[in-house]
């Protein structure tokens, strides 16, 4: 089991049911192939740097979990056939990338 974070950009005319729905999808997808997942976060409505698809703006979602890792490509392959998502990136976490995001969960908890 390898310890991965994903990154994924949602078209921003999608409704708020409909976010919830796709983000919805795709942890079911992650959980239907064995993954453990860590960590969800909502990172909301965001101004791109250059448009993608004609938009400026995108909705952030980040999800940190612990997979086989031939699963990743069949949940990019899901990823790439889906018209909602505008823009995806999937990172293996070493041990200080692990570290790293644990410690910005706890600040993130501090915060709220």
């Amino acid at each position: 089991m390898n310890h991965y974070e994903t990154v994924f950009i949602l078209n921003p005319v999608l409704s708020e049911d409909q976010i919830k729905e796709t983000v919805k999808k795709y942890e079911d997808f992650l959980v239907s192939k064995g993954a453990k997942m860590i960590a969800k976060e909502d990172w909301g409505l965001k101004k791109l740097a250059y448009p993608i698809q004609n938009k400026k703006s995108g909705f952030y979602h980040l999800f940190e979990y612990q997979v086989a890792g031939e699963v990743i490509e069949p949940l990019e392959l899901e990823f790439r056939r889906d018209e909602r998502f505008m823009r995806y990136l999937t990172v293996k976490l070493d041990k200080h990338a692990i570290a790293w995001a644990e410690k910005r969960r706890q600040r993130n908890k501090q915060k709220a």
